[in-house]
């Protein structure tokens, strides 16, 4: 080609597009004109032709007509529009994996198990406001005396994100933990620790180091029994109650959290659907607490200070 301008007959028979197709690009603003002729009618420069090939490669991914203009006029980059189109498609596929999982569930029940899953998996519609009820409902129920990094920490765990790929138990385990914290009074042991939480920071420190000496226990299939996760969770409460590690604050301490919400059938209920919906990847903290209950108990045998 020699010729500077090109009209849109021209353009159209050069791309193979329909006439009212390429006329379209240029009333939206994606080819723009570079000269009139004579007669009032657009010309296009050179710049047309390569516009119009990268229009064709984005309609070919689908890409809304003025998703394409911000590209072409420079508000936003190929790259920006790959990676945000890319986070859509991610997100309606979660959204149809989700959609799957809730018909499976339902298709492999019936009568009143069928309802009750119904009601369940109805609790659970947009992913992301689901996951932020159960973020919103944590931080408001968990004492405002708890620190921030243990608020943001026990609150991540507590409110895990929506498995992006789930089956149909684990879309059930995940919408039952919207249920558990609409139950009322569920929440009313998150009020039993008020006294360690005065000691704040240094309280949590000890009990992050008996965690992950329990975690790790846990791991390497030890039974409870007396040790450094037991001496690190006597310690927290001693100190935060201003009391010695002595076998009667041991002993006095197990009553304590024998009796306490740690067993309390609900929440470990909630903690068992929490390791469902994650696959495991988040530890039912009941299964901690009570093997350090039970080892606390054997601590009693001997084993504790004088």
């Amino acid at each position: 080609m020699t010729q500077d301008t090109w009209s849109i007959g021209e353009l159209a028979a050069g791309t193979g597009l329909p006439v009212k197709t390429v006329r379209y690009y240029s009333d939206s603003g994606l080819l723009p004109v570079a000269a009139r002729s004579s007669g009032g009618h657009r010309r296009y420069g050179p710049e047309a032709w390569e516009r119009i090939r990268l229009i064709r490669r984005l309609r070919a991914l689908d890409t809304p007509i003025a998703t394409i203009t911000r590209v072409v006029t420079g508000e936003r980059t190929l790259d920006e529009l790959v990676s945000s189109e890319l986070a859509a498609v991610q997100e309606r596929l979660t959204e149809l994996r989700w959609r799957e999982a809730k018909l499976k569930a339902l298709d492999d029940c019936a009568g009143e198990e069928r309802l009750r899953r119904l009601e369940v998996l109805a609790r659970v519609q947009n992913l992301p406001q689901a996951r932020r009820t159960l973020t919103d409902h944590w931080y408001r129920e968990l004492s405002a005396a708890m620190p921030a990094r243990r608020l943001d920490i026990m609150t991540a765990m507590l409110a895990p994100d929506p498995p992006q790929d789930p089956a149909p138990a684990t879309a059930l385990a995940y919408a039952e933990l919207h249920l558990l914290i609409a139950t009322p009074g569920f929440t009313r042991w998150t009020q039993d620790h008020d006294e360690e939480m005065r000691d704040g920071p240094a309280f949590y420190a000890e009990i992050d180091e008996a965690a992950a000496l329990t975690v790790s226990a846990l791991a390497r299939g030890l039974p409870p029994g007396p040790g450094s996760a037991v001496d690190a969770f006597v310690s927290a409460h001693a100190r935060a109650r201003g009391e010695a590690d002595t076998l009667a604050f041991r002993a006095h301490l197990h009553g304590l959290v024998a009796r306490s919400s740690g067993f309390d059938p609900r929440l470990e209920r909630y903690w068992s659907l929490v390791a469902a919906a994650t696959g495991g990847r988040v530890l039912n903290m009941t299964v901690a607490h009570r093997w350090l209950t039970d080892g606390l108990a054997l601590s009693l045998t001997g084993t504790a200070r004088p």
